[in-house]
């Protein structure tokens, strides 16, 4: 595939609502197709690099809660420029030193011809030590949210789960997520934009600020 995506910042290339660009490539766990993600979530990750601290850290943690995200329907994918070689002998590091198993598959972009079109290198960059962008896509292939972190700050996996929770449950019911809402938490209805509504609004707010029923909202 080709990179299309103007020359900026990691995020730059591609904003929420698009189409994720479907590519193919090697990954730890066989050849990969974006496409075949079709129908369930997919959140698609770039590490700076493998056997370095930070990175370390986040894949234990993602390995640790994989059921986590399995359960919500959703897929993880990493992406890096090194090699799969470097991939396998870091994983097996994991494994022997902290007992856990990464599964999900992590590919090798050392042409970054992915991580040019998802923007999260500049077509001026050489390699992607300094990005970790995060891609929440949706099971039509769409682009609903998108993080990125610089490469000494590590990602906050239950964040991760937060945010999918909350994509899921204003899919599913229609509703709006307020501030550092959790499952079970109320969620707010959509604002009216009808003006009879507004002024038949039990007080000057609620027309625009009112949560919806426990039941709708769980």
């Amino acid at each position: 595939m080709e990179a299309t995506s103007p020359i900026g910042p990691p995020c730059a290339g591609l904003r929420i609502g698009d189409a994720a660009p479907n590519f193919s490539a090697r990954s730890t766990t066989g050849p990969v197709d974006l496409a075949s993600y079709r129908g369930q979530w997919l959140i698609l990750f770039s590490h700076p690099a493998d056997f370095t601290p930070v990175c370390t850290t986040e894949f234990v943690e993602l390995a640790k809660r994989s059921t986590e995200f399995a359960k919500r329907d959703c897929a993880l994918m990493a992406l890096s420029v090194d090699s799969l070689f470097s991939h396998f002998a870091w994983l097996r590091l994991i494994r022997d030193r902290f007992d856990l198993e990464v599964r999900f598959p992590i590919l090798e972009d050392p042409t970054l011809v992915i991580g040019r079109a998802y923007g999260m290198v500049s077509s001026q960059d050489s390699d992607s030590a300094t990005v970790r962008t995060t891609f929440f896509i949706d099971p039509e292939g769409i682009i609903r949210a998108m993080t990125c972190y610089p490469a000494n700050v590590g990602r906050s996996i239950p964040e991760m789960l937060r945010t999918l929770d909350a994509l899921q449950a204003v899919d599913q019911s229609g509703e709006l997520a307020p501030a550092n809402w959790q499952v079970g938490d109320r969620l707010l209805h959509p604002v009216s934009f009808d003006l009879d509504a507004i002024y038949a609004a039990d007080d000057a707010s609620s027309w625009f600020l009112q949560e919806a029923d426990m039941e709708k909202g769980q």
